[in-house]
């Protein structure tokens, strides 16, 4: 099984992720791919170039790009479960679902307040620090519209399988968590 992960930043899809891999889950991160090759070519890792990056790996290679790198990942390791974190063009999933035998999409989403909070809160260096740095960023994320190569958030969000609307507490959230895996596991 492949689980591909999208939503909104600061959603919450950690809390997501954490409860698939201490489930077993293998967790395979497209950032991860990404932060490596900028560091290769000698590019500073921010939230922009990390984005204008795979935004040209889909274009010169198509948008399945990155999934075909993870799928190439997950086949070298001889686990039956993955999670893919995190999808952010609608062309990703449909090319995971024609590829791959039991495949299914969790979006996490958040309103954009409480999103705005948790980012301040958490306080990383990459993310932005002001409320129209954070819409800018937000934007580009749910709909890159003049880019079929971008980020698509919205659109996975739409599609997905299941859809967790992170807009209370932690404890909370793991219920809705739970909830999916619970739905899942028993097909």
């Amino acid at each position: 099984m492949i689980i591909g992960v999208c939503g909104t930043i600061a959603a919450g899809k950690e809390t997501l992720t954490s409860f698939f891999r201490e489930r077993g889950f293998v967790y395979l991160e497209t950032s991860a791919i990404i932060k490596e090759n900028l560091i290769k070519q000698g590019i500073e890792v921010t939230r922009t170039n990390m984005q204008d990056w795979a935004d040209e790996l889909r274009k010169k290679d198509g948008v399945e790009a990155l999934m075909k790198i993870m799928l190439e990942i997950a086949k070298a390791n001889p686990a039956k479960h993955f999670m893919f974190d995190s999808l952010r063009n609608h062309g990703e999933a449909d090319f995971l679902r024609q590829n791959s035998e039991n495949f299914i999409l969790i979006a996490v989403d958040a309103p954009k307040e409480i999103r705005f909070q948790r980012i301040i809160s958490r306080g990383k260096l990459h993310d932005p620090k002001t409320w129209e740095d954070f819409l800018v960023v937000d934007n580009r994320d749910l709909n890159d519209e003049f880019n079929p190569h971008g980020q698509h958030t919205q659109k996975l969000i739409d599609m997905a399988d299941f859809v967790i609307v992170n807009d209370q507490d932690l404890e909370s959230g793991k219920k809705k968590v739970e909830e999916i895996w619970n739905k899942i596991m028993v097909k």
